[in-house]
């Protein structure tokens, strides 16, 4: 009977040291964001200035403008007339409709985010790539970022830094890194133990073999890395125009709410577009730097 009773005492007590802890632990952060959220915020300063001006930039530069500059940019990257054609036709379809304005917003914040994924990504591959402690350690939190839902760590963002911009950029980073991440470690893992022995051999520091060797063979991995990470913050736009992100998920987020079909869906197919023109072009670079290598191979 006392065993009993003591089983079914526990689930209560287990219940409620479950509430004291979060209580507790939802109180420390709390106070850690009314004491170091200004602080912390004043730190992104610069990043929200240069996101303010490339905004600005993108949306006030005459539209025909950007048109020629995105279009030789792909053009230069993939050498494919039919795609650049694509572009040109998706972004006359944009501007058309009445999404331009929208679309250079969204633009800007992915060329930002994609950015700092990059340059914070890479780096962390590297790492891991040459410490096996380091991968052990910051896998686990990879596939925390990869499997906690998007909605989860806005809570914590937002309650830091309040809704805007740098929220919406935080949090569309930490979505959006963990393939660059994943994918250049494995490149770097994935380069032949031979060629690393010969760069050695012929005298190449641990910095060359890295940037000589290594990187220039890993590049179409890491490539890909990077095609997944743009369309991870692609995928973010809609749920980071929850915190006051403004381009193309504004629009759809009204169209849920207000049940409006054919803004959501326009503006849906204005994502898809870019989403499309991001992915064929970071492709087409990758698969045009593996022809490169593999003709200096075979050179």
């Amino acid at each position: 009977m006392a065993d009993a009773s003591w089983l079914t005492e526990f689930p209560d007590m287990s219940r409620r040291e479950l509430l004291a802890i979060r209580k507790s632990l939802d109180g420390a952060y709390r106070d850690f964001s009314r004491e170091y959220g200004d602080t912390i915020e004043t730190l992104f300063d610069p990043l929200l200035s240069f996101l303010v001006w490339f905004e600005n930039l993108l949306i006030q530069t005459p539209w025909w403008i950007i048109l020629v500059v995105i279009t030789a940019i792909v053009h230069l990257a993939t050498r494919s007339w039919k795609l650049s054609t694509g572009v040109v036709v998706s972004m006359l379809l944009i501007g058309y409709f009445g999404m331009w304005e929208d679309t250079m917003r969204t633009l800007s914040i992915i060329t930002v985010c994609t950015l700092m994924s990059i340059a914070l990504g890479i780096p962390i591959g590297i790492l891991m790539s040459r410490s096996d402690r380091a991968q052990s350690i910051v896998t686990p939190l990879l596939d925390v970022m990869q499997t906690m839902p998007a909605f989860v760590y806005l809570i914590p963002v937002v309650m830091l830094l309040g809704i805007g911009k740098i929220p919406g950029v935080i949090a569309v980073v930490i979505y959006a890194i963990p393939p660059v991440i994943r994918l250049t470690n494995l490149g770097i893992r994935l380069v032949s133990k031979e060629i690393l022995e010969a760069a050695t051999a012929y005298g190449a520091t641990p910095s060359q073999r890295l940037f000589g060797v290594q990187l220039p063979l890993a590049m179409p991995t890491i490539m890909a890395g990077i095609n997944q990470t743009i369309m991870m913050a692609l995928a973010m736009v809609v749920i980071a125009s929850m915190i006051g992100v403004k381009g193309l998920g504004q629009p759809v987020l009204k169209s849920i709410t207000n049940q409006y079909f054919t803004l959501g869906l326009m503006n849906g197919l204005a994502i898809v577009a870019l989403a499309i023109m991001f992915d064929r072009v970071s492709q087409s670079y990758a698969k045009r730097t593996q022809r490169h290598l593999e003709g200096q191979d075979h050179g």
